[in-house]
């Protein structure tokens, strides 16, 4: 799927981490400007297979950066470093 965003949310239906992943990456791009998208493992069993156990899980530009819980602060100065 192309897309212009930066950072990718993989989700799963009533996951409450997923919530609060989705509320911090809402403050992230906040200050930082960048577009997000959400991606379900209930829709592709790809994902499932490779994420299923660790979700909510984000990827910075196509490579995971965390799961579980968002690390603001890093995801942040990750965007915000311009990359060598």
């Amino acid at each position: 799927m192309a897309t212009d965003a930066r950072l990718t949310l993989i989700t799963r239906p009533d996951c409450h981490l997923c919530e609060e992943a989705r509320a911090a990456l809402g403050r992230v791009v906040a200050v930082t400007g960048d577009r997000w998208i959400e991606w379900d493992v209930t829709e592709d069993l790809e994902l499932e297979r490779d994420y299923g156990d660790r979700l909510p899980v984000v990827l910075l530009d196509g490579k995971e950066h965390g799961y579980w819980r968002v690390e603001e602060d890093r995801l942040l100065r990750d965007l915000t470093t311009p990359q060598l």
